[in-house]
């Protein structure tokens, strides 16, 4: 995966804060970042915070058969692992040209400033002698990795302890840190790498660059120098010509800053020692701060509690009279509710919207009306009217009622009746 690209607007903005001596950060031409340095539990652990920038440095060893051309001296090995975890442009899995880039300075700082007494890893000449790997992880990238990897790798090599080695004949063994303490390397001297951008060719520098400034700028010179102001390695890339007294001033320029950062290794690796020493909190416990969940104990905060009443009181006095409320709220717009004690209950319609309400409810009442009219008829009707039969047989005959005072006619239903009734329509009149 790429990088995200630096936009016109962005570079221009940098470039022009530049030439006006103002950084990201708030930091002027010639400061570093805060530099903070932690260690593991194992020896030879160390992480180095440079601003947002991480490196983590491991040093491991083991017995390995000497170099032909050097069979009285130990090997020095560097690997630098540029995680996808500290930046989206760097893959895992294939070794970029930034990757070679580092691993060589890192070679030429250490390896050829003869920093490390390689004789003293010798075991048995011409057959066994100790290898010294360095892996250096990044773990976050904010610019500058060379001066991050550098401090890392050289606080890991001091405060490294390889075990002690017995020899009898021809057999070799190697003691564990239970039966012999481990023995801590020979370093002479601490080479420490200082990184100078330049900006509009070579007209404006500025010393520990960061990310953004690192895409801006138009060229790079590193110095790796210990603290007795010996040059170790020097190096130069970009396209632009560096003319000798930007040379020499950065060299003094470098000179003060490796001392600092060497007291403040030689600090951090006295800290360490003593802890362990007294069995005091160190490595992954010591890093881990007080305040964060996983702690199980916080300090309390003591509260004064004596004159709460009369703090109140005058608080209470200062204060401004509060407005007065209003009772009843008003209907803003038509169709919103308003409901409450001694209020008008409405929704809040418009006067048309009132009158057709009006006319419906006349209209429905004239329609009331007559349907109660149209029932009161249906009642008198049926008060009238008599139901003769209700047989199976024959179909229901239905008469008008009589007048009051007379009794109704009432027929059966038998064929008896219906006989009878025959044949008196069918008898002549006497």
């Amino acid at each position: 995966m790429k990088d995200t690209p630096l936009s016109n607007c962005e570079r221009d903005f940098l470039l022009k804060a530049i030439e006006e001596k103002k950084r990201l950060d708030g930091r002027q031409t010639y400061d570093y970042r805060k530099i903070k340095i932690t260690f593991g539990t194992d020896y030879g652990c160390c992480f180095v915070d440079l601003g947002k920038t991480r490196v983590m440095a491991q040093v491991s060893c083991e017995l390995v058969a000497p170099k032909e051309n050097r069979p009285n001296e130990g090997v020095m090995f560097f690997n630098i692992e540029l995680s996808p975890m500290a930046s989206p442009a760097f893959e895992q899995g294939r070794q970029s040209e930034l990757s070679v880039k580092l691993n060589r300075q890192l070679e030429r700082c250490f390896r050829n400033s003869k920093c490390i007494d390689t004789e003293s890893l010798c075991v048995v000449s011409g057959e066994k002698v100790w290898q010294i790997r360095v892996d250096v992880h990044m773990l976050n990238h904010d610019g500058n990795l060379m001066d991050a990897a550098s401090v890392a790798a050289i606080t890991a090599l001091c405060h490294f302890r390889r075990p002690d080695v017995g020899i009898q004949g021809d057999e070799v063994t190697v003691y564990s840190p239970e039966e012999r303490d481990p023995i801590p390397l020979s370093v002479y001297h601490m080479p420490i790498s200082v990184s100078f951008s330049f900006f509009q060719q070579g007209t404006y520098l500025l010393v520990d660059p960061c990310e953004r400034e690192e895409r801006v700028m138009d060229g790079l010179l590193m110095i790796a120098m210990n603290k007795h102001r010996e040059i170790c390695s020097i190096q130069s890339s970009g396209g632009i010509m560096l003319l000798k007294e930007q040379v020499m001033r950065c060299s003094k320029i470098a000179s003060v800053k490796v001392s600092e950062i060497t007291a403040l290794i030689s600090k951090a690796l006295e800290n360490d020692k003593k802890a362990r020493k007294e069995g005091g909190k160190f490595g992954f416990a010591e890093s881990m701060p007080q305040e964060r969940i996983t702690a199980l104990k916080k300090d309390e905060t003591s509260v004064e509690m004596s004159d709460v009443s009369e703090k109140a009181d005058e608080i209470i006095q200062k204060a401004e009279v509060p407005h007065q409320t209003v009772p009843s709220p008003v209907v803003p717009v038509a169709g919103v509710g308003q409901i409450g004690e001694d209020l008008q209950h409405t929704w809040g319609l418009d006067d048309e919207d009132d009158d057709e309400e009006e006319e419906h409810k006349e209209d429905s009442d004239e329609e009331q009306d007559e349907k109660n009219m149209d029932v009161e008829h249906e009642k008198e009707i049926r008060g009238c009217v008599v139901e003769i039969s209700d047989s199976e047989e024959e179909e229901v005959i239905i008469l008008q009622a009589e007048k009051p005072g007379k009794t109704p006619i009432k027929t059966g239903s038998d064929s008896h009746q219906k006989g009878a009734a025959a044949a008196s329509r069918k008898r002549p009149n006497k």
